[in-house]
């Protein structure tokens, strides 16, 4: 019975090891302060290939109604940090559609709806995290 069930989840454990997407708890740095979240400009049809390319670290509290040149509907995956939550805008300065991402890995924002034609992937235009 121990073989069986050892067989089984071990692949579990190497498709857990091969993803990139941190897990929410891995946003907590040494001195004991998190990240609210980290924003990817490039992902992958392969999910071990996600939350890759330029990375942004968003602060706790941090507001921007407008992104960084380099990051202006260019995100296309997310992680957000135990207990904190990302709101984002498809729109300069919170104009447009909203979103709210809790905490979790958001690898690929293609498979979350915008409207009734469009999803997320490189449509977030401004940002606001909060943590508790």
């Amino acid at each position: 019975m121990k073989v069986s069930a050892t067989l089984f989840l071990l692949p579990v454990f190497f498709v857990l090891g091969w993803a990139q997407c941190p897990v929410p708890a891995d946003l907590k740095r040494e001195d004991g302060t998190k990240a609210c979240a980290l924003l990817y400009t490039e992902n992958s049809p392969y999910y071990d290939q996600c939350c890759a390319g330029n990375v942004m670290e968003v602060e706790p509290g941090e507001d921007q109604p407008y992104m960084p040149s380099g990051f202006n509907n260019k995100v296309s995956s997310v992680v957000v940090a135990q207990r904190c939550e990302l709101n984002v805008w498809s729109s300069k300065a919170k104009g447009g559609k909203t979103r709210k991402f809790k905490a979790g890995a958001f690898p690929r924002l293609q498979e979350y709806r915008r409207g009734i034609f469009g999803d997320w992937n490189n449509a977030i235009s401004g940002y606001y995290c909060t943590c508790s």
